[in-house]
């Protein structure tokens, strides 16, 4: 179920919030607002596809809506006291209920989620994290993400371009932090922010460690760079043209650091 592609470089690309698929028996307790889907990471990987040397990339086809694989499996919030969505989220971004009413997933089916979904994503990320840091002395696990760039629930005023998440500078060593923020920063006519609203999710926080040389970083591109922020979310290819050299090189940069041994 989970997608892995293997490739031979020290990058991973986790792809957590691409997939579209809901198994039947939960598409049918969705209302009709959960059935919009509207919270996708709409063509991430369309466009990471072909970027990087030689990158490893992991992805669900799960939706988020059926259990958020960027969630903690005790589903403990990752900003206190801002609105967010849980491990198995019961509202979208924009705080509508998305099952139909007494159709929401107990404890027990959360649970299930859990060990169907949830468990078998980490496996293989954690699996292909290792198999890189044991070729190249480290791994650099670079977490792909989307989002709309208003979403009022969530934040005020329009999203930044590019939204880097480091969990405080933590997740991954300072060289890996600014490598992509100067060429974020370097990217005319694109704004960017590091540990703005997104400071970097569960994974970013989970497996970036880096004393034990794994570095990870969180990437959310407001969805106005690449595509249309409204249904169909059709993908705009004059934009997203613009957008994957930029993100090409943010790869390079990284890749390189790695190879020259440049990452302390």
């Amino acid at each position: 179920m989970i997608e892995v592609v293997q490739g031979g470089g020290p990058i991973v690309l986790g792809l957590p919030h691409t997939g579209t698929d809901v198994p039947e028996d939960i598409w049918e307790k969705l209302n009709e607002t959960g059935r919009a889907l509207a919270d996708t990471d709409w063509h991430i990987d369309r466009l990471y596809n072909g970027l990087g040397h030689d990158v490893t990339t992991v992805r669900t086809p799960i939706h988020r809506y059926v259990i958020d694989v960027n969630r903690g499996p005790d589903d403990a919030s990752l900003y206190p006291g801002q609105n967010t969505t849980g491990l198995c989220p019961l509202t979208d971004f924009d705080g509508e209920a998305i099952y139909s009413e007494g159709q929401e997933p107990d404890a027990a089916e959360v649970a299930r989620r859990k060990e169907v979904f949830h468990t078998p994503y980490h496996t293989a990320l954690s699996t292909e994290l290792a198999r890189v840091k044991a070729k190249h002395g480290m791994a650099i696990l670079y977490d792909c993400h989307s989002i709309r760039s208003v979403i009022p629930y969530l934040f005020d005023d329009t999203l930044p371009d590019f939204n880097i998440g480091t969990n405080a500078s933590t997740s991954c060593s300072l060289s890996v932090e600014r490598s992509v923020t100067t060429r974020c920063r370097a990217a005319q006519a694109y704004s960017s922010v590091l540990n703005g609203r997104f400071k970097g999710g569960w994974t970013t926080r989970h497996y970036g460690q880096p004393t034990e040389n794994i570095h990870a970083i969180q990437m959310e591109l407001a969805q106005s760079t690449y595509m249309d922020e409204s249904p169909p979310w059709r993908w705009r290819s004059d934009k997203a043209e613009r957008l994957r050299p930029i993100l090409y090189k943010i790869l390079n940069d990284l890749t390189d650091l790695v190879h020259e041994r440049q990452i302390r």
